[in-house]
């Protein structure tokens, strides 16, 4: 990737990339055989392009993936609420600032009606999708971005004692439980990013555009196979697993998902 296609800020740009081999068919069972073998997923081979018709989840699997997401959400930020006192207390005791942060993100583009996409729609919009604001608990300085977006690193010397802590936990991201109350994220789904790239990416990358007719999620098939994004090569990567997870959306693929998040989770993988 170029190098103005840089990170998305306090979220330290958590962009998940890598891949996993798979073709436009077995998306459930490449995910059955890659999770095992490729968590957190760095040095997986290229994805090869998926050319073929996307299929869009159900109805019916919309309306019970949403009553999940609400019944999980609301049990989550009632535990995480509980907890939310000390953590306040240890971040603003680690460093001067707010307790979260927020940031615009692109969510689901509700202007599509839900026909297979075929990915070369390029009509000029205002905006891709629908607007709003991403919750997190803060993990960097206030000056994180006082030299404009950057990629996250190993070791990333923007990120506080206590951010550190938050970001191999994932307590950090669970703030984002109001988002999906709000509707406007799922707990499975394509990670949301900024409008400013989306607008290159989608220049670069065919079929970019497609990880935007669902709603983007706390976790999902790219980010629990992948690494951080590193360049133009593991962002094609992870546009062709949100799309292969799109495809082949149903129950079985988000149990996996949630399943093999938990472990990510636990291992501590990935975090920077």
């Amino acid at each position: 990737m170029s190098n103005k296609l840089m990170g998305t800020g306090e979220e330290a740009t958590k962009l998940s990339a890598d891949g996993m081999a798979g073709g436009s068919g077995g998306a459930v069972a490449a995910l059955s055989s890659a999770l095992p073998n490729a968590l957190p997923g760095e040095g997986l081979a290229p994805v090869p392009a998926y050319s073929g018709t996307l299929r869009l989840p159900g109805l019916l699997f919309l309306v019970a993936k949403r009553v999940f997401d609400l019944g999980f959400a609301t049990v989550g930020l009632a535990v995480f609420g509980l907890m939310l006192p000390l953590l306040s207390l240890i971040i603003k005791l680690d460093s001067p600032g707010p307790v979260f942060f927020t940031q615009e993100r692109v969510g689901i583009n509700r202007r599509r009606s839900r026909q297979a996409h075929d990915g070369q729609d390029r009509r000029k919009v205002l905006q891709p999708g629908r607007p709003f604001r991403v919750i997190k608990l803060r993990t960097m300085g206030v000056q994180a971005e006082a030299n404009g977006p950057q990629w996250a690193t190993k070791n990333d010397v923007r990120v506080t004692r206590v951010g550190k802590f938050l970001r191999k936990t994932r307590l950090d991201e669970v703030p984002q439980l109001l988002n999906v109350l709000r509707g406007e994220m799922s707990l499975v789904g394509p990670r949301p990013e900024r409008l400013v790239f989306v607008r290159q990416l989608e220049k670069e990358i065919p079929f970019y555009r497609d990880r935007l007719l669902v709603r983007p999620g706390l976790t999902g098939l790219a980010q629990v196979i992948n690494g951080y994004d590193d360049g133009l090569e593991s962002v094609r990567r992870k546009i062709e697993l949100d799309r292969q997870y799109i495809h082949s959306s149903g129950f079985l693929t988000e149990l996996k998902i949630l399943l093999a998040t938990v472990s990510v989770v636990l291992k501590g993988e990935g975090a920077r």
